[in-house]
């Protein structure tokens, strides 16, 4: 059995029943990433900041030829080649990206941006390593509607922030945001805002209701749409390099 990665607020993982609402929403926006944009990626595909490398491996599970999945923790590439050991994992700065230029067809980089200090300077270098035409999604916690104090991002963007930063060298094609579909909106209506009772308390310490809710969330009760992105949970843009 392969020790899954501590939880450290830093990111999330899958497997951790108290982790499962989270989980789903990044696992929402990577199975809407393989049927959306990924048919459409040619060449090979670069996940920036691939973490724990569920998605990576989603990604490559579905087709996306040869994925590689860039860190820069040795303790997570040492993770991520065990528990995925079909993806190519490459220890690396985001910002300063060890890839000649036009090396990728598609690059990834969910939940990511928020992270680093030098955010201009990662946009550059994702439009670099890509090639003429290349694709980039790029994912964002939506500042607007986020919960506040996660020390582990350095700054965190609203819609417009978002789409100027990645404006600035790319074509952006589509905007889009993460929302909590009918079965999570059901239950704020009645309840309150289920993000809020999850960092309320301690998980050992809620209810029976909130319990299965988390539980029981999937990555099917999120959706992602235009429109509204300043009420959104997330933001996701997908972009070209030009030319």
């Amino acid at each position: 059995m392969i020790e899954p990665l501590g939880l450290t607020g830093e990111r999330t993982a899958p497997g951790i029943w108290h982790e499962n609402y989270w989980f789903a929403r990044h696992e929402a926006a990577y199975r809407w990433v393989v049927a959306e944009v990924l048919p459409g990626v040619g060449g090979r595909l670069l996940e920036a900041g691939c973490g724990e490398g569920y998605g990576a491996e989603m990604l490559r599970a579905a087709g996306g030829g040869r994925v590689v999945g860039l860190d820069y923790e040795d303790t997570t590439l040492g993770h991520v080649r065990r528990a995925y050991p079909q993806v190519n994992v490459v220890r690396g700065n985001l910002v300063q990206m060890g890839f000649a230029a036009g090396s990728f067809g598609g690059l990834t980089s969910l939940q990511t941006i928020e992270h680093l200090w030098e955010q201009p300077r990662f946009v550059e270098e994702c439009a670099r390593v890509l090639a003429p035409g290349g694709t980039a999604v790029l994912s964002t916690p939506n500042r607007l509607t986020f919960p506040s104090g996660n020390w582990y991002h350095t700054r965190e963007l609203t819609a417009a922030e978002f789409v100027e930063l990645v404006a600035a060298e790319f074509e952006v094609t589509h905007a889009l945001g993460l929302h909590h579909g009918p079965r999570l909106r059901a239950w704020e209506a009645a309840s309150g805002s289920c993000v809020d009772a999850q960092l309320a308390a301690e998980h050992d310490e809620w209810g029976p209701e909130l319990r299965e809710l988390v539980t029981r969330t999937r990555y099917d009760d999120f959706e992602i749409r235009p429109g509204d992105l300043d009420e959104s949970l997330d933001l996701i843009l997908v972009a070209k390099v030009p030319g």
